[in-house]
């Protein structure tokens, strides 16, 4: 029978495997499993068979499932596409926030960040492949937005995140994710000591590894085909 708990294992397997080509550790990868429209029985499933990571893209689906979940202890990612007024249930209740393009939803989630928590750990969302529809932050903007975000309190940045335009081109995807590491690198040489790169999915998670992603972020390959979300009000 094909489970969470197979199609999870199968993941780790490609991971490995990709470290292992590139020669990495695979235990220097951490694994985002992305449940976005999928119910809290999944995630259980899911961290029954050993997950600790879950990415969710939108703020009233993922606080509503963090509930149903409270005695799980899990570590939340929010890896969509973050509005102003929904920023304080971000900073209220995930650890990490992947996907900061601009600094006004930094100032706010830095604002928001109850005190009694540990620092929104970050990630700044780079637009590597120039789509007009993509959201994320240009990659010649990178570094002024980086230094701004990291003097703000209540925040931690880590690094970068990119989600390229899909492609088959394997040589297209290594070089998205080639270009989204010499943005990090460049700016560890700015004095900026970034240790996460926030790249690969389900379709291009070892072209991913191999450029040196520290973070993918895999959907569909462990918990099936996105069931479609019913309204706006959900995210």
């Amino acid at each position: 029978m094909d489970t969470i708990e197979k199609r999870l294992q199968a993941v780790k397997s490609r991971i490995a495997a990709a470290a292992a080509a590139a020669g990495r550790d695979p235990r220097d990868i951490v694994l985002v499993a992305v449940t976005k429209t999928f119910p809290a029985a999944d995630v259980r499933a899911a961290h029954a068979a050993g997950q600790a990571d879950f990415g969710e893209s939108y703020a009233q689906e993922a606080v509503e499932k963090q509930a149903a979940l409270a005695d799980l202890p899990v570590t939340w990612h929010f890896i969509g596409p973050l509005q102003s007024n929904k920023t304080r249930a971000v900073a209220e209740h995930f650890a990490w926030v992947h996907s900061v393009d601009r600094l006004k939803i930094a100032e706010r989630l830095s604002a928001q960040r109850p005190a009694g928590l540990p620092p929104l750990q970050v990630c700044l969302q780079v637009n590597v492949s120039g789509e007009s529809t993509k959201s994320g932050v240009a990659p010649g903007e990178v570094a002024s937005l980086a230094r701004a975000v990291a003097r703000l309190p209540r925040l931690q940045l880590r690094g970068l995140m990119a989600i390229p335009e899909p492609t088959d081109d394997l040589r297209l995807q290594r070089a998205r994710f080639d270009a989204l590491r010499a943005l990090r690198d460049d700016l560890a040489r700015d004095g900026l000591a970034l240790d996460t790169l926030s790249m690969g999915m389900s379709d291009d998670l070892e072209a991913a590894i191999a450029a040196g992603s520290t973070m993918v972020r895999v959907g569909t390959a462990i918990f099936g085909a996105r069931q479609r979300v019913a309204a706006a009000a959900t995210r």
